[in-house]
Protein backbone atom coordinates (compact mmCIF):
# COMPACT_ATOMS: atom_id res chain seq x y z
CA UNK A 1 0.00 0.00 0.00
CA UNK A 2 2.61 2.45 0.69
CA UNK A 3 3.78 3.09 -3.19
CA UNK A 4 -0.15 3.57 -4.05
CA UNK A 5 -1.37 6.53 -4.41
CA UNK A 6 -4.53 5.38 -2.25
CA UNK A 7 -5.97 2.40 -0.28
CA UNK A 8 -8.27 0.17 -2.12
CA UNK A 9 -9.04 -1.40 0.86
CA UNK A 10 -8.47 -1.21 5.03
CA UNK A 11 -7.39 -3.69 7.72
CA UNK A 12 -9.28 -3.35 10.84
CA UNK A 13 -7.22 -4.14 13.82
CA UNK A 14 -9.88 -4.95 16.36
CA UNK A 15 -10.81 -4.98 19.77
CA UNK A 16 -7.54 -7.09 21.04
CA UNK A 17 -4.69 -8.35 19.64
CA UNK A 18 -4.94 -11.84 21.70
CA UNK A 19 -5.38 -14.19 19.29
CA UNK A 20 -6.88 -16.67 21.99
CA UNK A 21 -9.12 -14.38 23.28
CA UNK A 22 -11.03 -13.57 19.98
CA UNK A 23 -13.10 -17.14 19.84
CA UNK A 24 -14.05 -16.02 23.45
CA UNK A 25 -14.66 -12.26 22.05
CA UNK A 26 -17.05 -13.52 19.47
CA UNK A 27 -19.55 -15.55 21.75
CA UNK A 28 -19.86 -12.83 24.42
CA UNK A 29 -20.58 -10.31 21.33
CA UNK A 30 -22.49 -11.97 19.73
CA UNK A 31 -25.13 -12.95 22.87
CA UNK A 32 -24.99 -9.49 23.51
CA UNK A 33 -25.88 -8.92 19.79
CA UNK A 34 -28.74 -11.28 20.60
CA UNK A 35 -29.77 -9.57 23.22
CA UNK A 36 -29.77 -5.86 21.25
CA UNK A 37 -31.85 -7.52 18.55
CA UNK A 38 -34.42 -9.09 20.50
CA UNK A 39 -34.63 -6.68 23.44
CA UNK A 40 -35.34 -3.06 21.29
CA UNK A 41 -37.24 -5.66 18.40
CA UNK A 42 -39.81 -6.61 21.57
CA UNK A 43 -39.72 -2.98 22.15
CA UNK A 44 -40.26 -2.05 18.29
CA UNK A 45 -42.96 -4.67 18.13
CA UNK A 46 -45.27 -3.08 21.62
CA UNK A 47 -44.90 0.26 19.94
CA UNK A 48 -46.46 -0.90 17.18
CA UNK A 49 -49.05 -3.30 18.14
CA UNK A 50 -50.14 -2.06 21.69
CA UNK A 51 -52.95 0.62 20.92
CA UNK A 52 -52.81 1.81 24.32
CA UNK A 53 -49.10 3.11 23.46
CA UNK A 54 -49.62 5.05 20.33
CA UNK A 55 -48.46 8.30 22.23
CA UNK A 56 -45.73 10.41 21.12
CA UNK A 57 -43.44 9.33 24.50
CA UNK A 58 -43.92 5.39 22.85
CA UNK A 59 -43.32 6.49 18.83
CA UNK A 60 -40.44 7.98 19.80
CA UNK A 61 -38.92 4.81 22.10
CA UNK A 62 -39.93 2.87 19.16
CA UNK A 63 -37.85 5.05 16.88
CA UNK A 64 -34.78 4.38 19.48
CA UNK A 65 -35.53 1.34 19.24
CA UNK A 66 -35.09 0.98 15.58
CA UNK A 67 -31.83 3.27 16.19
CA UNK A 68 -30.43 1.10 18.76
CA UNK A 69 -30.46 -2.16 16.58
CA UNK A 70 -29.80 -0.52 13.02
CA UNK A 71 -26.81 1.40 15.28
CA UNK A 72 -25.11 -1.80 16.55
CA UNK A 73 -25.53 -3.55 13.10
CA UNK A 74 -23.79 -1.30 11.51
CA UNK A 75 -20.74 -2.82 13.58
CA UNK A 76 -20.99 -5.93 15.67
CA UNK A 77 -21.60 -8.20 12.00
CA UNK A 78 -18.56 -6.94 10.86
CA UNK A 79 -16.48 -7.58 14.11
CA UNK A 80 -17.88 -10.72 14.74
CA UNK A 81 -16.13 -12.06 11.44
CA UNK A 82 -13.19 -10.60 11.57
CA UNK A 83 -12.66 -12.50 15.06
CA UNK A 84 -13.03 -15.71 13.26
CA UNK A 85 -11.46 -14.43 10.01
CA UNK A 86 -6.98 -14.10 9.67
CA UNK A 87 -7.85 -11.65 7.32
CA UNK A 88 -9.60 -8.28 9.01
CA UNK A 89 -10.15 -6.53 5.47
CA UNK A 90 -12.70 -4.13 4.42
CA UNK A 91 -12.80 -2.82 1.13
CA UNK A 92 -12.55 1.27 0.76
CA UNK A 93 -16.38 1.48 -0.55
CA UNK A 94 -17.40 -0.11 2.52
CA UNK A 95 -15.15 1.32 5.19
CA UNK A 96 -16.61 4.82 3.57
CA UNK A 97 -20.30 3.20 3.61
CA UNK A 98 -19.57 1.90 7.13
CA UNK A 99 -18.30 5.49 8.00
CA UNK A 100 -21.71 7.09 7.07
CA UNK A 101 -24.09 4.93 8.47
CA UNK A 102 -22.37 4.81 11.70
CA UNK A 103 -23.01 8.97 11.76
CA UNK A 104 -26.11 8.85 10.26
CA UNK A 105 -27.82 6.39 13.12
CA UNK A 106 -25.48 8.00 15.71
CA UNK A 107 -26.50 11.69 15.12
CA UNK A 108 -29.89 10.98 14.83
CA UNK A 109 -29.92 9.32 18.02
CA UNK A 110 -28.46 12.14 19.77
CA UNK A 111 -31.37 14.63 18.16
CA UNK A 112 -34.31 11.73 19.49
CA UNK A 113 -33.33 11.87 22.70
CA UNK A 114 -33.17 15.88 22.76
CA UNK A 115 -36.63 15.57 21.41
CA UNK A 116 -37.51 12.74 24.01
CA UNK A 117 -36.73 15.10 26.67
CA UNK A 118 -38.59 18.21 25.00
CA UNK A 119 -41.98 15.79 24.88
CA UNK A 120 -41.09 15.22 28.51
CA UNK A 121 -40.97 18.61 28.80
CA UNK A 122 -43.89 19.12 27.59
CA UNK A 123 -46.21 16.08 28.89
CA UNK A 124 -45.64 17.73 32.64
CA UNK A 125 -45.24 21.12 32.55
CA UNK A 126 -47.79 21.71 29.56
CA UNK A 127 -50.15 18.90 30.38
CA UNK A 128 -53.31 21.10 28.92
CA UNK A 129 -51.96 21.65 25.74
CA UNK A 130 -50.01 18.54 25.28
CA UNK A 131 -52.23 16.89 22.68
CA UNK A 132 -51.91 19.98 20.58
CA UNK A 133 -48.21 20.91 20.84
CA UNK A 134 -47.31 16.81 20.81
CA UNK A 135 -50.09 15.89 17.91
CA UNK A 136 -49.25 12.77 15.83
CA UNK A 137 -48.69 15.14 12.58
CA UNK A 138 -45.77 17.07 14.04
CA UNK A 139 -44.59 13.79 15.74
CA UNK A 140 -43.95 12.58 12.13
CA UNK A 141 -42.87 15.42 11.10
CA UNK A 142 -39.96 16.01 13.73
CA UNK A 143 -38.84 12.49 13.09
CA UNK A 144 -38.53 12.68 9.67
CA UNK A 145 -36.79 15.92 9.98
CA UNK A 146 -34.43 13.94 12.52
CA UNK A 147 -33.59 11.12 10.19
CA UNK A 148 -33.29 13.42 7.58
CA UNK A 149 -30.58 15.94 9.64
CA UNK A 150 -28.99 12.89 10.11
CA UNK A 151 -28.55 11.64 7.13
CA UNK A 152 -27.22 14.45 5.25
CA UNK A 153 -24.74 15.09 7.94
CA UNK A 154 -23.14 11.91 8.02
CA UNK A 155 -23.70 12.41 3.99
CA UNK A 156 -20.88 15.37 4.53
CA UNK A 157 -18.56 13.36 6.32
CA UNK A 158 -18.69 10.59 4.11
CA UNK A 159 -17.65 12.33 0.56
CA UNK A 160 -15.39 13.79 2.74
CA UNK A 161 -13.45 11.41 3.39
CA UNK A 162 -13.81 9.50 0.25
CA UNK A 163 -11.77 12.56 -1.37
CA UNK A 164 -8.59 12.36 0.63
CA UNK A 165 -5.53 10.38 -0.77
CA UNK A 166 -4.74 6.81 1.65
CA UNK A 167 -0.87 6.45 0.87
CA UNK A 168 0.45 4.96 3.28
CA UNK A 169 -0.91 2.44 6.11
CA UNK A 170 -3.88 0.75 5.67
CA UNK A 171 -4.10 -0.50 9.35
CA UNK A 172 -7.36 1.29 11.17
CA UNK A 173 -6.95 1.09 14.57
CA UNK A 174 -10.29 0.28 15.32
CA UNK A 175 -13.18 -2.34 15.06
CA UNK A 176 -14.78 -0.31 12.56
CA UNK A 177 -14.16 2.84 10.38
CA UNK A 178 -14.83 6.13 12.04
CA UNK A 179 -13.51 9.52 10.72
CA UNK A 180 -10.58 9.85 13.19
CA UNK A 181 -8.86 7.02 12.79
CA UNK A 182 -9.02 7.40 8.77
CA UNK A 183 -7.69 11.34 9.59
CA UNK A 184 -4.73 9.42 11.12
CA UNK A 185 -3.80 7.60 7.68
CA UNK A 186 -4.49 10.23 5.42
CA UNK A 187 -1.72 12.27 3.33
CA UNK A 188 -2.01 15.57 2.82
CA UNK A 189 -4.33 18.14 4.87
CA UNK A 190 -7.06 17.04 6.62
CA UNK A 191 -7.86 20.42 8.33
CA UNK A 192 -11.09 20.88 6.73
CA UNK A 193 -12.57 17.64 8.09
CA UNK A 194 -11.42 18.18 11.20
CA UNK A 195 -12.96 21.47 11.05
CA UNK A 196 -16.73 19.92 9.87
CA UNK A 197 -16.09 16.97 12.74
CA UNK A 198 -15.47 19.57 15.37
CA UNK A 199 -17.91 22.49 14.38
CA UNK A 200 -20.74 20.37 12.71
CA UNK A 201 -20.69 17.25 14.67
CA UNK A 202 -19.88 18.72 17.41
CA UNK A 203 -23.11 21.76 17.00
CA UNK A 204 -25.49 18.41 16.67
CA UNK A 205 -23.94 16.45 19.40
CA UNK A 206 -23.77 19.19 22.12
CA UNK A 207 -26.76 21.43 21.25
CA UNK A 208 -28.52 17.95 21.50
CA UNK A 209 -26.84 17.69 25.00
CA UNK A 210 -27.79 21.29 26.28
CA UNK A 211 -31.03 20.81 24.99
CA UNK A 212 -31.67 17.52 26.83
CA UNK A 213 -30.03 19.10 29.66
CA UNK A 214 -32.55 22.09 29.66
CA UNK A 215 -35.46 20.53 28.90
CA UNK A 216 -34.60 18.28 32.47
CA UNK A 217 -33.65 21.37 34.16
CA UNK A 218 -37.09 22.64 33.46
CA UNK A 219 -39.00 19.57 34.43
CA UNK A 220 -37.36 18.78 37.88
CA UNK A 221 -37.39 22.85 38.68
CA UNK A 222 -41.12 22.40 37.56
CA UNK A 223 -42.10 19.63 39.68
CA UNK A 224 -40.28 20.43 42.93
CA UNK A 225 -41.99 24.07 42.99
CA UNK A 226 -45.33 22.79 41.21
CA UNK A 227 -46.32 19.58 42.37
CA UNK A 228 -47.96 18.52 45.89
CA UNK A 229 -48.75 14.89 44.97
CA UNK A 230 -45.95 12.52 45.69
CA UNK A 231 -47.14 9.50 43.62
CA UNK A 232 -46.99 12.22 40.92
CA UNK A 233 -43.76 13.64 41.65
CA UNK A 234 -42.43 10.15 41.88
CA UNK A 235 -44.02 8.93 38.68
CA UNK A 236 -42.76 11.90 36.52
CA UNK A 237 -38.93 11.68 38.19
CA UNK A 238 -39.08 7.91 37.33
CA UNK A 239 -40.12 8.11 33.43
CA UNK A 240 -37.12 10.94 33.45
CA UNK A 241 -34.62 9.06 35.19
CA UNK A 242 -34.86 6.12 32.54
CA UNK A 243 -34.20 8.61 29.73
CA UNK A 244 -31.64 10.42 31.54
CA UNK A 245 -29.80 7.03 31.98
CA UNK A 246 -29.81 6.91 27.99
CA UNK A 247 -28.62 10.08 27.76
CA UNK A 248 -25.68 9.58 29.79
CA UNK A 249 -24.62 6.20 29.02
CA UNK A 250 -24.66 7.96 25.25
CA UNK A 251 -23.06 11.21 25.77
CA UNK A 252 -20.36 10.31 28.38
CA UNK A 253 -17.89 8.15 25.70
CA UNK A 254 -18.72 9.79 22.61
CA UNK A 255 -17.86 12.92 24.44
CA UNK A 256 -14.50 11.18 25.97
CA UNK A 257 -13.99 10.16 22.46
CA UNK A 258 -14.42 12.89 20.33
CA UNK A 259 -13.43 15.77 22.76
CA UNK A 260 -9.87 13.94 23.09
CA UNK A 261 -6.64 14.71 20.45
CA UNK A 262 -6.02 11.82 18.58
CA UNK A 263 -2.64 9.77 19.78
CA UNK A 264 -0.93 6.42 19.86
CA UNK A 265 -1.78 5.97 23.56
CA UNK A 266 -4.93 6.58 23.08
CA UNK A 267 -6.04 4.55 21.16
CA UNK A 268 -6.87 1.31 23.08
CA UNK A 269 -8.80 3.42 25.31
CA UNK A 270 -10.98 4.98 22.76
CA UNK A 271 -11.73 1.31 21.41
CA UNK A 272 -12.30 0.25 25.26
CA UNK A 273 -15.01 3.27 25.30
CA UNK A 274 -16.31 2.94 21.46
CA UNK A 275 -17.54 -0.51 22.78
CA UNK A 276 -19.69 1.14 25.48
CA UNK A 277 -21.92 3.93 22.80
CA UNK A 278 -21.96 1.38 19.88
CA UNK A 279 -22.42 -2.44 21.48
CA UNK A 280 -23.34 -1.89 25.65
CA UNK A 281 -25.69 1.15 25.32
CA UNK A 282 -28.02 -0.36 22.82
CA UNK A 283 -28.66 -3.68 24.57
CA UNK A 284 -29.35 -1.79 27.84
CA UNK A 285 -31.76 0.84 26.69
CA UNK A 286 -34.89 -1.12 26.41
CA UNK A 287 -33.64 -3.05 29.97
CA UNK A 288 -33.50 0.45 31.40
CA UNK A 289 -37.06 1.15 29.49
CA UNK A 290 -38.63 -1.95 30.20
CA UNK A 291 -37.35 -2.72 33.83
CA UNK A 292 -38.75 0.98 34.51
CA UNK A 293 -42.31 1.36 32.41
CA UNK A 294 -45.04 -0.45 33.89
CA UNK A 295 -46.75 0.71 30.82
CA UNK A 296 -44.09 -1.42 28.69
CA UNK A 297 -43.95 -4.30 30.76
CA UNK A 298 -47.94 -4.62 30.84
CA UNK A 299 -47.96 -4.33 26.81
CA UNK A 300 -45.75 -7.23 26.53
CA UNK A 301 -47.39 -9.24 29.28
CA UNK A 302 -50.40 -8.85 26.78
CA UNK A 303 -48.53 -10.04 23.62
CA UNK A 304 -46.56 -13.42 25.76
CA UNK A 305 -50.56 -13.98 26.79
CA UNK A 306 -52.33 -13.78 23.52
CA UNK A 307 -49.08 -15.50 22.01
CA UNK A 308 -49.49 -18.30 24.19
CA UNK A 309 -53.23 -18.66 24.09
CA UNK A 310 -53.27 -18.88 20.40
Amino acid sequence: MKNQTSATEFILLGVTDIQWLEPLLFVVFLVIYFLNLTGNGAILLVTISDPKLHSPMYFFLGNLSCLDISYSTVTLPKMLENFLSAHKAISFFGCITQLHFFHFLGSTEAMLLAVMALDRFVAICKPLHYTVIMSRQRCTQMAVTLWTLGFFHALLHAIMTSRLNFCGSNHIHHFYCDIKPLLDLACGSTELNQWLLNVVTGTIAMGSFFLTLLSYFYIITYLFYKTRSCSVLQKALSTCASHFMVVILLYAPVIFTYTRPTSGSSMDQERVVAIMYTVVTPVLNPLIYTLRNKEVKEALSRIIRKKTLT
